[in-house]
């Protein structure tokens, strides 16, 4: 399904300025949810409480973005640069399941060398390839 013109994504470079805005706080984001973890298992550095905190840290990072995507579609870098998560089918708010599908999907994107992301070069509507699966879409806010 095609958006509608007024709907249609904002430019790739502001995408990414958005997105690299939001790779800072998700790094800040990391770093606060380690020191408890690291207060109660001491080390991962190996073995299973290596793979725990990396757990632990994609649970954290997950919630961060369904949070805000959900309340009002927008983390803090993505008001800053007027970007808005939406529904492809209609344009109105994200549900919580249909959030965490696109966190999912946009992590596995991320882990195929970035190809779902890459996707929005070829898209109709420049929309990510994780936000075509999931049945969302980036709307200039």
């Amino acid at each position: 399904m095609s958006l509608p013109a007024p709907a249609r994504a904002p430019a790739i470079a502001r995408r990414l300025a958005s997105a690299l805005y939001d790779l800072l706080i998700t790094a800040a984001l990391a770093i606060f949810v380690t020191f408890p973890f690291l207060a109660v298992f001491r080390d991962a550095t190996h073995g299973w409480q290596r793979h725990l905190l990396q757990a632990w840290l994609l649970a954290a990072i997950g919630a961060y973005y369904v949070w805000f995507w959900t309340r009002g579609g927008q983390t803090l870098p993505m008001k800053t640069w007027r970007i808005r998560l939406v529904r492809a089918d209609g344009g109105g708010p994200v549900n919580v399941g249909r959030a965490v599908h696109r966190f999912v999907l946009a992590v596995l994107g991320t882990l195929a060398v970035g190809l779902g992301f890459a996707w929005a070069l070829l898209d109709r509507d420049r929309q990510f390839l994780h936000d075509r699966l999931a049945g969302t879409a980036l709307v200039a806010a």
